[in-house]
């Protein structure tokens, strides 16, 4: 398909295939560089939040653990270290401490961990994710 233009006397032809020759591929760079960043985007949200739920888990199971009868502070927080370690690794688990709260108007146990939050990679935030795992304290009944 071809339009022709009267331009000051002259006839200039302009084809529109010719106008839009190489366009796909500039299209092409502009979309994949596009989809690229987002899909990294996302893998990078999904590391974030399986570091968090793991460091959580295992506060969780610490927390557990130390509430036990015959267990204590230190093997509580010493669960939860040794968990992330296997899990993520000791750079995870450098700060790890345990002490009793309340929960729920019951005598409790509190683990927290302090973790690394990875940005870019396992890059990030030396201590940018603080989590805290719960558990009543057993006791005898009655």
């Amino acid at each position: 398909m071809s339009l022709r233009r009267s331009i000051r006397g002259s006839v200039v032809r302009v084809r529109w295939g010719d106008a839009e020759r190489g366009t796909a591929v500039a299209e092409f760079v502009m979309v994949a560089a596009l989809l690229t960043g987002l899909t990294l985007a996302v893998l990078q949200l999904a590391l974030a939040l399986h570091i968090r739920n793991t460091v959580l888990d295992a506060a969780a199971e610490g927390a557990r653990y130390a509430a036990l009868a015959d267990s204590g502070l230190g093997q509580g927080a010493e669960r939860s270290r040794d968990l992330i370690t296997a899990a993520l690794g000791p750079a995870y688990a450098a700060d790890v401490t345990a002490d009793y709260t309340a929960v729920a108007g019951q005598p409790g146990v509190r683990v927290r961990v302090v973790a690394p939050l990875p940005l870019f990679g396992l890059f990030g935030v030396a201590d940018g994710l603080e989590v805290e795992g719960h558990a009543v304290v057993e006791g005898s009944v009655g």
